[in-house]
């Protein structure tokens, strides 16, 4: 395995980072959970390939350092985290070069463009305490999130039974004239690789791992090379099913997640984000109120960047490997990759056979990008690509 070439012992603040991606997410997401944390953090760099957007973004942040190469902030700065917020093809990059560079890695979704890319990248982690990389998934980070996966983890509500993941979103066409989106060599898919992908990735973190899925996906009213809707059937390894659909056509949006268990129904309605307020918690029959009024969360943190910057910078002093890394951060992409290739060859897919020599494992398309968009247009109707 590849070691750090200057490995760091991550401990006592100021921990030194540096921002790669000087876009929207960066200073509307990224930048402000960084000022958030002001007294452990002092943010040393900035790196865009554009260097009027990097001079920009480090000016509005005070930002010291300003950059438009990766190895050359790198090899300048040491920064002690690298936090990763740019277009999805770029990743494997900067995540490789960061953790090489002995710097811990915190990087928008998606992961990677494909499971094989994200094994690729976390073969470049440190044993023992790092350096890691983790991924933004923020949304497992409120209260009510939180709070739920105690109650699964202890068994309060019973078995879970039933799940409904639904992200039905809207994007115009304008949306897919920016040119990394909507092309898998760019984005890895469409909806169900760069929008679904939280709400998916939520329900994994609290249920736990899926054995097979049965998915179907088409490219309906957008000019896109991959899908703008999907919908899977996935049987978890608990035995429960989850109905997932993905959306980018849907005029009233709504992110809505539904759990079934066997004491309660517990269901959060929001769009981009989360408080205690979005969330509905419905004792079973034979359940009294007190008993349902003891299952809230005591806190209401909103779901954000911020928490989730927390928890990675938490783990970073302690120097433990973080939530929404390694195994734990595969999780999801591999559903994607699962619900891409049963799509897309008119199957149902088993988790266990997504491996190493599998075609769904090198690409969400599985090999042959165009024989997918002529599945997802219906121009060809037999299974397979």
């Amino acid at each position: 395995m590849p070691q750090p070439t200057t490995p760091r012992t991550p401990h006592s603040p100021p921990i030194r980072v540096a921002v790669v991606g000087g876009g929207g997410i960066s200073r509307g997401r990224h930048l402000p959970a960084l000022a958030s944390e002001s007294e452990r953090v002092d943010v040393v760099a900035l790196v865009d390939v554009d260097a009027a957007r990097a001079s920009a973004a480090a000016d509005e942040w005070w930002i010291p350092g300003r950059y438009t190469d990766v190895h050359a902030m790198l090899a300048a700065e040491s920064p002690d985290v690298v936090v990763i917020c740019t277009p999805p093809a770029s990743h494997r990059e900067a995540v490789v070069a960061s953790l090489d560079s002995g710097a811990w890695v915190w990087c928008e979704k998606p992961p990677a463009l494909s499971l094989a890319e994200y094994d690729e990248m976390a073969a470049h982690e440190g044993d023992g305490n790092g350096p890691y990389a983790g991924y933004v998934f923020q949304h497992r980070f409120g209260s009510g999130a939180e709070r739920l996966r105690r109650h699964v983890d202890e068994g309060t509500l019973g078995r879970p039974l039933v799940g409904v993941c639904h992200t039905l979103w809207y994007r115009d066409t304008a949306y897919f004239e920016v040119p990394w989106r909507g092309r898998w060599d760019t984005e890895g898919g469409g909806p169900t690789m760069g929008h679904g992908i939280h709400q998916m990735d939520l329900v994994l973190s609290l249920l736990g791992d899926w054995s097979e899925v049965t998915a179907v996906m088409s490219t309906t009213a957008r000019r896109t090379r991959t899908e703008d809707v999907s919908t899977a059937i996935v049987v978890l390894e608990s035995g429960a099913t989850l109905s997932v659909v993905n959306s980018l056509l849907s005029p009233r949006e709504t992110s809505y997640l539904r759990f079934d268990f066997e004491r309660a129904t517990v269901e959060l309605e929001h769009l981009y984000g989360y408080d205690n307020a979005h969330w509905r918690w419905t004792p079973g029959p034979g359940v009294d109120e007190d008993t349902a009024a003891a299952w809230l969360p005591e806190t209401d943190e909103p779901s954000s960047h911020r928490a989730q910057l927390a928890s990675f910078l938490d783990s970073y002093s302690r120097g433990e490997r973080p939530r929404a890394s390694g195994e734990d951060g595969r999780r999801v992409l591999e559903l994607i990759a699962g619900m891409y290739g049963s799509a897309l060859t008119g199957t149902t897919l088993r988790r266990r056979d997504l491996l190493p020599g599998h075609d769904f494992y090198h690409s969400m398309h599985g090999g042959d990008a165009d024989a997918a968009a002529s599945v997802l247009t219906r121009r060809e109707t037999a299974p397979g690509v």
